[in-house]
């Protein structure tokens, strides 16, 4: 389990032809962008992303439109037209980095997840204008749950993603990236943990922690059923078939991957 960079960097590494990723679109379009040489699968079309589907094509063009003289600085989960429409690309890891790489004076737009732009915005003390979006797994999380939680287990520490909302975020102990958060968890003298995003990632810190306790904070209906539904479509049968037919395989123009590059590279040569 990775981000959707680290995935897509390794399938460059990789001498295989064929490249299978059980995770979402954006994920295997980037593989795509960065490989448009290798056969990169998807087990199930359908595996979207609520924060990908949440900035719509048309709706973005139109908006970046009027506010012409800003940079566009995507997160990397969105789909390969707004990469396409952006002038860099971010992941959660280094948003800030490229941010603070931009001169103070320069206007900029963060899109699509209005809640990681949120905390980059409060945390390094400048203005961005912020596109609508947000990721359905982190927006669910809980306050109420979490207090409960916190109450049962005083001595746990809250890890979460900077795409939760602030009534979660102003509680945790430790904000960052998956692979952030999954360090932290490693290299702290803690035993406990309340974890605060998409709940996959628990398996990845059991297996290098196993005598450490991971608890998934619920959502607002009172369940730690707070998965990602489009990453659950990708079951083993999927994959199977997938690799046995070499479908449903990622498709795009040149033109698209072209235009989607551009910002990738430019994230790369900042951070």
């Amino acid at each position: 389990m990775g981000d959707s960079l680290a995935l897509a960097k390794y399938a460059q590494k990789t001498d295989a032809d064929v490249i299978l990723f059980c995770g979402v679109h954006f994920m295997c379009e980037t593989a795509k962008i960065l490989n448009p040489e290798k056969i990169v699968l998807l087990p199930d079309l359908n595996a979207g992303c609520s924060l990908a589907d949440s900035a719509p094509e048309n709706e973005f063009r139109k908006w970046t439109t009027k506010y012409s003289d800003h940079t566009v600085i995507s997160y990397i989960n969105c789909s390969a037209e707004i990469k396409a429409m952006s002038d860099i690309i971010c992941t959660s890891s280094n948003a800030e980095k490229i941010i603070k790489s931009l001169p103070l004076n320069e206007k900029i737009i963060f899109a699509p997840d209005k809640y990681l732009g949120s905390y980059l915005q409060k945390k390094i003390n400048r203005p961005l204008r912020l596109w609508d979006g947000s990721c359905q797994v982190h927006v669910i999380f809980s306050e109420k749950e979490l207090i409960k939680l916190s109450i049962r287990y005083p001595e746990a520490q809250l890890l979460a993603h900077p795409e939760c909302d602030e009534n979660i975020l102003k509680h945790a102990d430790h904000i960052g990236s998956t692979t952030s958060i999954i360090n932290f968890a490693k290299d702290s003298e803690k035993t406990q943990f309340i974890i605060a995003t998409e709940p996959g990632v628990i398996h990845q810190m059991k297996k290098q922690n196993p005598n450490k306790e991971f608890i998934p904070l619920p959502n607002n209906e009172g369940c730690a059923c707070n998965e990602c539904p489009y990453m659950r479509l990708n079951t083993l049968e999927k994959m199977y078939t997938a690799l046995n037919t070499l479908q449903p395989e990622i498709v795009m123009s040149e033109e698209l991957r072209i235009k989607a590059l551009k910002p990738l590279q430019r994230m790369m040569e900042l951070s």
